[in-house]
């Protein structure tokens, strides 16, 4: 048996983590909470790892469920999660439904006795949620991880390369352009934390704007959001979102002594500028060696189960995943507020789901 997964915590992006060996090799069992497009693209995480099968599915709509059973051999399915966790004797548990759900079926896995939770994001659907989840894992001594996947894809990680290399010089500035701050602006915020080494965010401002209601999986979401965050060495960070979002790449870092950025339209994956030098492309080429094959969300399954097996902190975990979730809600609050955010953030809603109901926001 060969187990890859990434070693997230180095600045080698070619760092590499190999598990190899059959004897004494623990046997565990999978089951999923949602059976849709999420859900498939975790059993594809649980299907590459030799000593994981996966055992049990459920979802509330039939034809899903077959489908998922179909095609992943799944022998037992479910139409109700409670019963599949009552009945099954799993160890890892994938939830894979609408955010609004997400408290309320990790809170049930975490009490089922089972070793690992793989959660999609965002986290909740506002913050109180986000951090009682959290503690019912911690109180049951449950591993979890929120899948912002974002983490092992191949031009993330090279920017965070050429970063850590010294390539332009001291980290001062992210910026991040997307179309919400909740259900997308979960994963910048959470690669702003990435490249800045996991310091602590010391305060958010932002401005948050509802011109027209929109959803995502059922939660409410900004037409246009502005989030500055200073982190406590200083790095700061811009997140533009809708009709605010600026214009260029997905991520740009400022350093120092150039700059990185990282995709955006008819752009190469990720380009460097550096002091006397003009643009440097990376191409998809470049990058093919950056991260092991098999796909984001397929690694970020991989590197759950083998941090439980060896006790490491997994590149996913929940608490990184709070401290994205965090700058969400802080933002929408300072909007709120209409004023700075020092964390941690000491309301437990979501601001911009209640100025909606209470009429402070909204179109027209």
């Amino acid at each position: 048996m060969i187990f890859p997964w990434f070693d997230c915590t180095t600045s080698d992006s070619l760092s590499y983590a190999i598990e190899q060996g059959e004897q004494n090799m623990t046997t565990y069992k999978a089951g999923l909470i949602g059976c849709g497009g999420r859900g498939r693209a975790h059993a594809e995480g649980y299907q590459a790892a030799d000593n994981v099968s996966i055992t049990a599915c459920s979802d509330s709509i039939e034809a899903t469920r077959q489908s998922f059973t179909q095609d992943f051999d799944v022998a037992t399915s479910y139409d109700d999660y409670r019963e599949m966790l009552a009945k099954e004797d799993l160890d890892f548990v994938s939830v894979c439904t609408w955010t609004g759900q997400h408290r309320e079926m990790v809170e049930a896995a975490a009490q089922s006795k089972i070793k690992a939770i793989h959660c999609e994001k965002p986290m909740a659907s506002n913050w109180g949620d986000a951090k009682a989840l959290y503690q019912a894992c911690v109180d049951n001594d449950v591993l979890i991880t929120f899948c912002h996947q974002r983490r092992f894809g191949s031009s993330f990680v090279k920017a965070k390369q050429l970063l850590d290399s010294g390539a332009i010089g001291q980290l001062q500035r992210l910026e991040g352009t997307c179309s919400n701050l909740f259900d997308w602006g979960t994963h910048w915020f959470d690669m702003f934390f990435y490249y800045n080494n996991e310091i602590p965010a010391e305060w958010v401002i932002g401005q948050i704007d509802v011109e027209n209601e929109t959803k995502v999986f059922g939660v409410p979401l900004e037409t246009s959001g502005l989030s500055w965050i200073r982190w406590q060495n200083g790095v700061e960070g811009l997140l533009a979102t809708g009709g605010t979002s600026l214009q260029g790449p997905r991520n740009r870092l400022v350093g120092s002594e150039g700059v990185i950025e990282v995709g955006g339209p008819d752009r190469p994956p990720v380009r460097i500028l550096r002091q006397g030098a003009g643009w440097q492309d990376f191409s998809d080429e470049d990058l093919e060696s950056v991260v092991p094959p098999g796909g984001d969300t397929v690694l970020s399954v991989l590197d759950l189960i083998a941090c439980l097996e060896s006790g490491e902190e997994p590149c996913l975990s929940g608490r990184k995943a709070l401290q994205a979730t965090e700058l969400i809600f802080a933002t929408y609050e300072s909007s709120r507020r209409r004023g700075h955010i020092r964390l941690p953030l000491n309301t437990d809603d979501s601001a911009l789901v209640t100025m909606l109901e209470e009429g402070q926001i909204g179109p027209g």
